[in-house]
């Protein structure tokens, strides 16, 4: 089978390289997945860098995200066991993680469902207790978390303001169904943020970036408002001043998804049960920006790196070369 493979750390499209190889074999309590599509994520350039924090042993094939077909023609989403990812034509996953593809979604689709969405929705829903008619300020709007972000927070009735860079990214944006953009680049974020939601702030802020996008969050937060901190795309980790949370009256609370498939997977199925009825009812669909086929994994994956993907990307290995849509 054909896989994209990692021997040294460094940018995605310096180090990843395209080979014939053999077809993971599964471990215990493990199944072999044809994949069908598989999606993009932050975390794989991470990997490639050797930033991120699981860091697989070389050579390793990325693609944390995929959807998959079992042996038996099961359409499943599922988290490939590393290093074995889903960057190929096959990957291995635990069985009793594998949950069904919803029946709404195409593969691609399928594939950007379960990342994404279930950071999404941990954050709004089990984090910061999004309640309907709350205003929720959503960081890199456009992108594949923070588009996730913008559909859950409309579905549970919240007025949405999302911040995204240039005016590509704004279109995106607004046929997303965020209520307010801000174009970061031309508009000073703080300012617009007060002028929408007349000076009161937003009640919870979805933030991916971190860096100065924190220091946003951190000025425009409503009372009793809700920061939560999801990621650090912009490439800095903050140091919040927990003098500012306690004068403001605010709480900075963290989301680390994965945590749950450990700690209590349970949620995790829950969650998918309820992603899978807002898919079904046409509340939540994955933007998927680009399908690409296998061969084009290696740039699609810089090109995230680099910032300048909207939505999800997906690599799906029965395109054909120059099939890309």
């Amino acid at each position: 089978m054909q896989a994209w493979q990692v021997h040294e750390l460094g940018e995605p499209g310096e180090v990843m390289r395209l080979a014939e190889t053999e077809r993971p074999a599964p471990g215990e309590g493990q199944v072999l997945l044809k994949v069908r599509a598989a999606n993009i994520n932050f975390p794989d350039a991470l990997m490639c860098r050797g930033q991120y924090q699981v860091r697989p042993p070389l050579p390793f094939t990325p693609g944390v995200e995929i959807c998959g077909e079992t042996e038996d023609g099961r359409r499943v989403i599922a988290n490939p066991a590393l290093p074995h990812g889903g960057f190929a034509e096959y990957a291995v996953a635990d069985a009793a993680a594998l949950l069904p593809a919803p029946d709404a979604l195409d593969d691609a689709q399928a594939a950007a469902l379960h990342i994404g969405y279930q950071t999404g929705w941990f954050a709004l829903h089990r984090r910061a207790r999004l309640e309907a008619g709350e205003t929720l300020l959503v960081h890199a709007a456009a992108g594949g978390v923070g588009s996730a972000a913008v559909q859950l927070g409309k579905a549970a009735g919240a007025t949405v303001i999302g911040v995204v860079g240039g005016a590509a990214k704004v279109a995106v944006a607004r046929e997303l169904g965020c209520d307010t953009v801000i174009d970061r680049r031309q508009q000073d974020v703080v300012a617009a943020v007060k002028e929408a939601t007349g000076g009161r702030g937003a009640d919870v802020v979805f933030d991916p970036v971190g860096g100065e996008a924190y220091t946003q969050s951190a000025k425009t937060v409503a009372f009793e408002g809700r920061i939560v901190v999801v990621g650090f795309a912009g490439g800095s980790i903050p140091s919040p001043a927990l003098n500012h949370a306690l004068i403001k009256n605010y709480a900075i609370l963290g989301l680390h998804w994965g945590l749950y498939n450990t700690k209590n997977p349970k949620l995790v199925q829950h969650c998918h049960e309820q992603l899978t009825g807002l898919a079904a009812q046409g509340a939540i669909k994955p933007l998927v920006s680009e399908r690409v086929p296998l061969a084009g994994a290696a740039d699609a994956v810089q090109r995230v790196a680099d910032g300048v993907t909207t939505g999800r990307v997906a690599v799906l290995p029965s395109l054909e070369n120059g099939a890309a849509a």
